[in-house]
């Protein structure tokens, strides 16, 4: 299912917010483990280096390579993240929203 034309581009406007979302919470998480005074220097490096491995698969799903036709994947990964907020969630139409929300039905 392709999203509609209009959400496609209400998502192209809310990607920017989203990813500075994401970058923002992942700066945190790399600040309190590289600060976390309780582990030497090489297991928050170790933990750092996993963490922005996972980090990195979680923004290439929900934001590399943006298109149409992958876009309703992309916005439910950006939903499930949190990067998005139920007000800008209500601005695309039910369909999208049910879709994103995994409320459709078959």
């Amino acid at each position: 299912m392709q999203i509609p034309e209009s959400d496609w581009k209400l998502l192209r406007k809310i990607y920017p917010l989203a990813l500075e979302r994401f970058c923002e919470r992942v700066l945190a998480e790399v600040s309190s483990t590289a600060s976390d005074k309780g582990k030497s220097f090489h297991e928050r490096y170790l933990k750092i280096f996993t963490l922005m491995q996972n980090r990195g698969r979680e923004l290439g799903n929900a934001f590399d390579n943006a298109r149409r036709s992958i876009a309703l994947f992309q916005l439910g990964e950006i939903y499930r993240n949190g990067l998005i907020t139920e007000d800008e969630l209500s601005r695309f139409t039910p369909e999208t929203q049910r879709m994103v929300r995994g409320e459709w039905k078959i």
